[in-house]
Parts: C-alpha cells; sequence; structure tokens
C-alpha cells in the first residue's frame, strides 16, 4: 500500500510530466487552423515565448465536445472554473458552425500533428508510454467525472501518437475532474478556488485566473469573502488559506490512487519519458512558460 504521502508526490509529479504534453492542444497552432478551418475566428494572440491562444469560442466547443452536443450550460457546469455564462454562450455559437464529432475529430487531428512537429513521427518510448497509459486509465472510475467519462466515450486514434496523446488528455481530465470535486466537497466556489490557486503557484494577483473569464468585480467579491475567512491576507495566502488550499490538492491526490497503483515499479519509467516530451513541447514553444515552469518549481517544492 503506497502511503498518502507518496501517493502525492506521485500524483503531482504525473501531474507535472502529462501537463505539456496532453495540454498542448490549447495552444497548437495546428489545433487552431483546424478551427479557422470550421468557421471559428483566429485566436487571442501569442504568450511569452510565441505560444499561441487559441480561439475562445473553438476552446470551449472543442473541449466541450467530449460530452456530444451538450446544452452550453452542462459544458459550463463540466468545466466547473470559468463562468458559466462566458462558456454557455461560447459553446451555444460553435454548434452553429459545426457538430460535436467534427471538431472533437479536429482537436484530436491538430494535438497529434503539433507533436509530431515537436517530437517527430515515432519519439523514442512511445510503446511503452502507451500501455502504460492503457494501464493506468484502465482501473479509474466514470462515476462523477463528466469530462474523463466523455473523452472515454470517443474512440482513440489509430495513430500511435494521437493514441498516446488521448490516453494522456483522458488522464488529465480525470485529475480535473477529480479535482473538482475536491474543491467544490470542502466549500468553495469557482471564483474562490481560482484566486487561491494563483496565490499558492505563486502567480501575479488576478492574472491566471482572469483567464477564467471572471469580472473584476467578480474577483474582487470573491477575494473579500476569502479575506474575512481568514484565508488570504491582501493578495496572498495566509497559513490558514495554505493549509485549506493543500487540504485540497490532497483530495485531489488521493482520487488517483488507482492509476498510481496500476502503473507500480514503472511509475518512473513513464514520467521520464513524457516528462522528457513535455520539456521538448515547452522549448518549442507548444504550451506556456509563463505559468508552466512556475508551477512545475511549486510542485518540485512540495515534493
Amino acid at each position: 500500500m503506497i502511503s498518502d504521502a507518496e501517493l502525492s508526490r506521485r500524483a503531482r509529479m504525473l501531474w507535472a510530466a502529462l501537463e505539456p504534453f496532453a495540454g498542448q492542444v490549447y495552444f497548437s497552432a495546428e489545433t487552431n487552423a483546424e478551427y479557422a478551418a470550421l468557421g471559428f475566428g483566429g485566436g487571442r494572440g501569442t504568450l511569452p515565448g510565441g505560444v499561441h491562444t487559441s480561439n475562445r469560442d473553438a476552446y470551449n466547443t472543442g473541449r466541450g465536445a467530449a460530452l456530444g452536443q451538450a446544452h452550453g450550460a452542462v459544458v459550463a457546469a463540466a468545466f466547473a472554473v470559468f463562468d458559466p455564462a462566458v462558456v454557455a454562450a461560447s459553446v451555444e455559437r460553435g454548434w452553429a458552425l459545426t457538430d460535436a464529432s467534427t471538431i472533437a475529430a479536429a482537436r484530436a487531428r491538430g494535438a497529434t500533428a503539433s507533436l509530431r512537429r515537436i517530437l517527430g513521427e515515432c519519439p523514442d518510448g512511445l510503446d511503452r508510454v502507451i500501455g502504460l497509459l492503457t494501464r493506468a486509465v484502465e482501473p479509474l472510475r466514470l462515476a462523477g467525472r463528466p469530462m474523463f467519462a466523455g473523452l472515454c466515450a470517443i474512440d482513440l486514434p489509430g495513430d500511435p501518437l494521437g493514441r498516446a496523446w488521448a490516453l494522456a488528455d483522458r488522464l488529465r481530465e480525470y485529475r480535473g475532474d477529480s479535482h473538482t470535486a475536491a474543491w467544490i466537497s470542502a466549500g468553495f466556489d469557482a471564483v474562490e478556488i481560482g484566486l487561491l490557486s494563483e496565490a499558492r503557484w505563486g502567480l501575479p494577483p488576478r492574472t491566471y485566473v482572469r483567464t477564467r473569464a471572471w469580472t473584476d468585480t467578480q474577483l474582487e467579491a470573491a477575494a473579500h469573502r476569502l479575506r474575512e475567512r481568514g484565508l488570504l491576507d491582501g493578495d496572498h495566502l495566509s497559513p490558514a488559506g495554505r493549509d485549506a488550499r493543500e487540504r485540497i490538492e490532497v483530495a485531489t491526490d488521493r482520487q488517483m490512487r488507482s492509476a498510481i497503483a496500476a502503473l507500480g515499479d514503472e511509475f518512473d519509467d513513464l514520467v521520464g519519458i513524457v516528462g522528457g516530451w513535455s520539456a521538448a513541447v515547452q522549448a518549442a514553444g507548444g504550451y506556456p512558460d509563463l505559468y508552466g515552469a512556475r508551477i512545475a518549481r511549486r510542485v518540485a517544492e512540495e515534493l
């Protein structure tokens, strides 16, 4: 039996290794081109390091397509940390341009194409990673995890690199769904958890959380609530706030136990190979170092 402390260490290492490899789909020039071909507008500019951003409607519709042709409000509920009114309207505009199966296929093609450009057709260790990710995902349960369940309903690509990405995407959304369950059960709302998270990561106040489309009024109201509860000192975490936010992360880690246990002694192999791929993705401008590096350093400090 893996101890709780070791479980958290491994769960956070796995997240840090997988995140740029799986999450590059949201910053991929190839994916943006696929979306543009469906009628979506261009991205919202570039981040430092030349990382592309995606069109907001394309992001919401493409990611939300895992839920099928769902109403925008359903997609907003599954995303959880975004302003639901913004997401719902965005998705409804997206459905006027395309359907779920079409944009889901475009998303997968774009993600795979960008990885092929950066990593090559068959990066070293690809077959091993597919096997290990398959093993990690297999015991995970669908209950209470809408984004993970939706992705599991989509057939895995036949292309090996695309299959590795899709499996990583499933594991990423499983942790995301688990994190949502953790912060909701801890009594926080979406704006509050965003403010606590960026403070925990050491990011400038009102930067990362603003990408979730919250207004200044909503952010200030949430910050006021957190200060009243003694969780924020100004814009920084108080000791009580740091403890509360860490408990949420530990609760998220615990939900990764079956995946970590399934990897067994081969955990380090998966993290080593995929972590190397993620480093290459970031070096090529495929995932933002603006937040990624700082968050990764924070994860490393916690380990």
